[in-house]
């Protein structure tokens, strides 16, 4: 196992000077549009290769100097199947990446250093999402989707309580609790108005919470002299972390004016799909799926909430990006490709096909023509993400933290304090 690992410690130290070798232009990047001439190059992914496979085709005869393969894998393995290749040098050369594994590979990833792309020049051509692969030594990988956290809404529910429009505000959306939750004289609910403040029946829970600390100004976690540290009990400019917690609990708290759920009731995507909720937080690729688990359901989407007067607009997002191997054979035609996949035409249709954004900002500009993709696309230009460890370590870190307030074992700001030194443990390598 120890000469293992110095073995994977040389080949890494060998990829990263290759790696700033190609960028600086010392072993230069093939030009040649001779077919094949660069070599073969192989992407994994989760994806449908029914999906991937036209892209790729049309990808590689406009880039006739390399070859791309791809090689779909099983998104429930996807994680279990990279780990063991690049541990026994039988990886792809390239892969997609998505931000919740970009911590667990980041000693398996040769960065792309700022030298080649400043991060002036990958601000200016990436939404802000993508900046979670931005790393002290480099990036980690090429932003290609982006999939906001938006807000669906009943639109039936809606016109028979006389709401013209969903709520742009925080306070407009506490605002209409009363209007929208019923409870019986023994406050039990009947009609809930949206699912907050529980987590195990709250799909995307731990999104949601993480979208209000960062609306509240909290990067979730940072780094801090070459090492990510948790963030999430710092300081915050203008807000108190502990009442944004508790304003999220409040809607479980049967105590409280906005209590509007509890653990008693369904899966909150399907509490939505079967027209018992108003408003669902859920992100811009269920769009289509939710359509097909009930055509006849009226919903439409809209931006989430903002608080009122803040400087910015913010939403959390899932992103996706194209990383490279330190161990690829072909560094040169990967970084080329890599690059290519993630600025053109590669990149819109993927995004269209899986309904979500694409990170480029140049590519934000083009909406499809449809009833959802502008609030999907509008959503991406200000959604953010976090380098999260491990997503089930996380999971659980933010479970805790909210059943520690729901059952008074801790003050909302002491169970901040709590989630953050456990998950200072998970970053620390």
């Amino acid at each position: 196992m120890k000469n293992f690992q110095i073995i994977t410690l040389v080949i890494f130290i060998i990829a990263a000077v290759l790696g700033v070798l190609v960028f600086s232009g010392i072993i230069p990047l093939g030009k040649n549009n001779t077919p094949g001439v660069l070599g073969t190059v192989v992407l994994w992914g989760p994806f449908k290769s029914t999906t991937l496979f036209p892209m790729i085709e049309d990808f590689n005869l406009n880039n006739p100097a390399y070859i791309v393969q791809y090689v779909e894998k099983s998104p429930e393995t996807f994680d279990r199947d990279l780990l063991e290749a690049l541990a026994e040098g039988k990886g792809p050369d390239m892969f997609f990446l998505p931000d919740n594994l970009a911590f667990r590979y980041e000693n398996k990833i040769l960065p792309i250093p700022y030298n080649n792309i400043s991060i002036a020049s990958f601000q200016n051509g990436f939404a802000g999402a993508g900046e979670v692969f931005l790393t002290d030594n480099g990036i980690l990988a090429m932003p290609i989707t982006i999939d906001p956290l938006i807000l669906y809404f009943n639109r039936s529910i809606l016109d028979a309580n006389n709401i013209v429009y969903p709520p742009a505000y925080w306070d407009e959306f506490v605002n209409m609790t009363s209007v929208l939750t019923k409870k019986d004289q023994a406050n039990k609910i009947e009609e809930s108005m949206v699912a907050l403040g529980q987590f195990a029946n709250i799909s995307h829970a731990k999104n949601i919470i993480s979208m209000m600390l960062m609306q509240a100004g909290n990067p979730i976690v940072t780094q801090r002299d070459g090492f990510f540290v948790s963030a999430l009990d710092g300081n915050s400019n203008a807000y108190d972390l502990g009442s944004i917690l508790k304003f999220y609990t409040n809607f479980a708290d049967p105590l409280s004016q906005v209590y509007s759920w509890n653990r008693s009731f369904p899966n909150s995507t399907n509490a939505f799909s079967s027209e018992k909720l108003a408003f669902y937080f859920g992100f811009g690729s269920e769009f289509a799926p939710l359509v097909n688990k009930n055509p006849n359901h009226n919903f439409s989407i809209a931006p989430v909430p903002q608080i009122q007067g803040a400087k910015f607009k913010l939403t959390s997002a899932k992103v996706t990006g194209i990383a490279i191997s330190a161990f690829s054979k072909n560094i040169n035609t990967a970084f080329t490709a890599a690059n290519a996949m993630s600025t053109g035409d590669f990149a819109s249709r993927l995004s269209s096909a899986l309904g979500v954004a694409p990170a480029r900002r140049d590519l934000l500009k083009n909406v499809p023509k449809d009833e959802y993709s502008n609030t999907i696309y509008a959503s991406a230009l200000f959604a953010r993400s976090w380098l999260d460890p491990s997503p089930t370590d996380t999971d659980n870190i933010f479970r805790g933290m909210v059943d520690a307030v729901l059952s008074n074992n801790l003050t909302p700001t002491n169970a901040i304090s709590d989630a953050s030194s456990k998950l200072d443990l998970l970053l620390f390598k």
